[in-house]
């Protein structure tokens, strides 16, 4: 499946405009440590990009969240590594891939870091840095949604937390006009 293609896909499925641009910087911080970790961006940008892809259909039913989308992953025939990491970052399975680890720790990742861009003074991607991002995950009613000890899995691929936070905030500042920050 194509970029274009699982997009429009993500587009028929996903009707909350907020949602969309989640799904977004996800893709956007899985290139990011795909290109850090020398995979494949495009293979670890569409895992991020279908992560929730049924997330809508599944709202009042959380325990099915990424069962019904590794079933439509599969009729679509999406390669089985990447149905995987979108059920293990549902923590319906145990993470295993650094893939796995990615697509778990940069879903909370990007909820913390859009909400520092909102409260930042200059209300954009651009103004944050890694400091600041450090100084929001310590305060624990900060994005109180974004689960820090999610995030500081980020360990079980090999980086610290302020390298994670770096690089997927370099990912997400690569399509900040998508994401209107």
């Amino acid at each position: 499946m194509t970029r274009e293609e699982a997009l429009e896909w993500v587009k028929s499925e996903i009707k909350t405009k907020n949602l969309v641009k989640h799904i977004l910087a996800v893709e956007a911080g899985c290139r990011e440590l795909a290109k850090h970790f020398g995979e494949d961006p495009d293979y670890w940008g569409l895992a991020g990009l279908l992560h929730d892809i049924d997330y809508e259909k599944t709202l009042k039913s959380p325990a099915l969240h990424s069962k019904m989308a590794a079933e439509w992953l599969r009729e679509r025939e999406i390669d089985d590594d990447i149905i995987y990491a979108v059920m293990a970052h549902a923590e319906q399975v145990e993470p295993k891939s650094k893939l796995d680890w990615a697509l778990l720790t940069v879903d909370p990742a990007t909820g913390l870091i859009v909400a520092a861009a909102l409260m930042h003074p200059t209300k954009s991607l651009a103004g944050l840095d890694t400091e600041f991002l450090l100084k929001r995950f310590k305060e624990k009613r900060f994005a109180a949604g974004a689960r820090r000890e999610t995030i500081a899995a980020c360990s079980s691929i090999g980086l610290s937390l302020e390298e994670f936070l770096g690089i997927v905030l370099k990912g997400m500042q690569g399509i900040s006009d998508e994401l209107g920050l």
